[in-house]
């Protein structure tokens, strides 16, 4: 029994430290890409979009992100898991009698686009407080 909490604590923090460092990449990845779209920015305030439009649009892109990245994760996920099962007896044993996989998976990706919603969402607040005036005379 002790090895089976120790299993999982591990697994628990193992899965804990994936989510942080894929939430810092996508912070990171959209802080760049509003930097170097100041001047674009710029012109979009300058010609009369809202805090709230700039806001909307660094939000999808990451969205986007999210999604795609989701996606290619539950296909690849699913031919790991039905290779396992092809190989391995028990695992083919064990798909066929839990039915809370599909909660779990479900939950575990809510919780994955959350987390990134929100790092998506602190250079994106920072791109719709650009300067027009300032972001149009960078070069």
């Amino acid at each position: 029994m002790f090895i089976v909490k120790v299993g999982l604590w591990s697994y628990s923090l193992m899965g804990a430290f994936g989510l942080v460092l894929a939430s810092v990449g996508l912070a990171g990845v959209t802080s760049y890409s509003v930097s170097s779209r100041v001047h674009e920015i710029g012109i979009r305030l300058a010609l009369g979009a809202r805090s709230r439009d700039i806001l909307w649009m660094i939000m999808a892109e990451g969205a986007t992100l999210i999604v795609t990245g989701s996606c290619i994760g539950i296909a690849l996920a699913l031919l790991a898991l039905h290779g396992m099962a092809a190989s391995m007896d028990p695992v083919a044993q064990s798909i066929q009698h839990s039915r809370s996989d599909l909660r779990i998976a479900a939950g575990a990706l809510g919780i994955l686009m959350m987390v990134g919603l929100s790092a998506c969402y602190l250079p994106a607040r920072r791109s719709a407080r650009v300067d027009p005036v300032v972001a149009l005379r960078q070069e």
